[in-house]
């Protein structure tokens, strides 16, 4: 009798760790910034800001600009906690987007490339 017992306690133990699980991890997901679909450590670009599936995303911290397809509307979110994005413009600026920040570009400006820094400051 008694380890009929023990095994309903345990089951009903299993039952609230399982039950504080889903809702501590509920709470958690629901308090993350807004990514709009770039997973971290990203920096993701988009066709406009209505963001979706990114059509494209970099990771690798580099010395030198990759190149990125220049294209308008573009809209840039950059996921990664401590990293810094340059984006180099058709002109030859660059602009810096700092860490776990977003920005868009209109039809008057095109990123040309990106270069992401391990610096977490501009």
């Amino acid at each position: 009798m008694k380890s009929v017992i023990r095994k309903a306690a345990g089951l009903a133990g299993t039952g609230v760790a399982v039950a504080a699980m889903s809702v501590t991890g509920a709470s958690a997901a629901q308090a993350e910034p807004p990514t709009h679909g770039c997973p971290y450590p990203y920096v993701c670009f988009y066709v406009d800001e209505h963001a979706g599936t990114p059509i494209t995303k970099y990771r690798d911290v580099t010395t030198s600009y990759q190149t990125v397809r220049p294209r308008p509307h573009y809209h840039v979110v950059n996921t990664r906690n401590d990293d810094v994005a340059y984006l180099r413009l058709q002109d030859g600026n660059s602009i810096c987007l700092v860490p776990n920040s977003e920005t868009w570009f209109t039809n008057a400006y095109s990123v040309t490339g990106i270069r992401i820094s391990s610096s977490s400051t501009c």
